[in-house]
């Protein structure tokens, strides 16, 4: 097996959000930080244009495939196209809580099966050198209890996963939509903390409400790395200092302005290839949040969007 991936900051796997131009904008911002896919199911890499649902540039390393499927064969065979791909680690969806999702009977819906994550986990492990990893929940409807969470975490490290990345939430598979299911169910960071003190071999990953640097550093008293969500997305610039504090990689923080000019060269090529101005842009819509012309900054990304030119500097 290769060498570990450093999980200590990760960017979660969200769907719309975090392809490929996402993942060049972010690698201006910090080089270090584990970025994800958006989940991609096995049926779209097997029977799809795998450059379009897998391609990515040798700048975005780390990078992590996240698949969704629940066939041990199917994930097998994607996890070793998943290396074919040079990506560094693959990742089992069990907590997507959507109703397409469900109907494909992967997602959350697999933590009443545990048997059967441990039989994709070994399939896929089995297939391919690089790390296997499995996020999830920590519970689902009415499996929320911390026996069944213990006992599920238990089930799939027999078959050899060492690494689960726990968003600290139950799911509903009915009566929530996903974005409700990203909100309305408690957060229970407590649970995630235990997890960790009965397997403290196996490295547990938080994710759920991460939100400030402060955060991040309370959280990895108690785990072995923190995974962030919309907040990556909405705010990505808040993330800027965390290769000095976390990967001991002290070189000059870019500015807001330094990123933008430094991905233009990526728009350019990628108008060439033939790709809408706005998946370029709609990236970059909060790298200003917070600061003093913030609005104008978004205005303006809105109004450029529909052109078919790239957008110029804001001086």
């Amino acid at each position: 097996m290769k060498s570990p991936v450093n999980r200590t900051v990760s960017i979660a796997p969200m769907m719309d959000c975090t392809n490929r131009h996402y993942r060049q904008f972010m690698r201006l911002i910090t080089r270090h930080t584990l970025l994800y896919s958006e989940m991609v199911t096995t049926g779209a890499v097997i029977h799809g244009d795998r450059d379009r649902f897998l391609g990515f540039g040798a700048e975005e390393h780390p990078v992590a495939l996240q698949l969704g499927g629940s066939d041990p064969a199917d994930l097998a065979l994607c996890a070793k196209i998943a290396e074919d791909f040079a990506y560094d680690e693959v990742n089992l969806n069990v907590g997507c809580p959507s109703s397409r999702v469900q109907a494909g009977r992967f997602g959350a819906c697999l933590m009443k099966d545990p048997e059967l994550v441990a039989d994709c986990f070994s399939a896929m492990q089995d297939a391919v050198s690089i790390p296997v990893t499995v996020k999830t929940r920590t519970g689902v409807d009415e499996f929320d209890s911390f026996a069944h969470l213990q006992q599920f975490v238990e089930t799939v490290a027999k078959a050899g996963c060492q690494t689960f990345i726990i968003h600290a939430r139950k799911a509903w598979l009915k009566g929530l939509s996903p974005r409700d299911n990203r909100t309305i169910p408690p957060l229970n960071y407590d649970c995630v903390y235990q997890l960790k003190k009965c397997f403290p071999g196996l490295e547990i990953i938080i994710n759920g409400g991460i939100k400030t640097i402060e955060q991040m550093q309370a959280h990895l008293a108690h785990v072995d790395g923190v995974m962030i969500g919309r907040e990556a997305y909405a705010h990505p610039y808040f993330l800027a200092p965390v290769d000095a504090l976390f990967f001991q990689d002290d070189r000059c923080i870019a500015s807001q302005r330094e990123i933008v000019t430094q991905y233009l060269p990526y728009v350019d090529s990628q108008l060439l290839a033939g790709v809408n101005l706005r998946m370029l842009t709609r990236h970059l819509v909060g790298l200003f949040k917070g600061m003093p012309g913030a609005k104008n900054w978004r205005r303006y990304l809105s109004e450029s969007m529909c052109r078919k030119e790239k957008p110029k500097v804001l001086g």
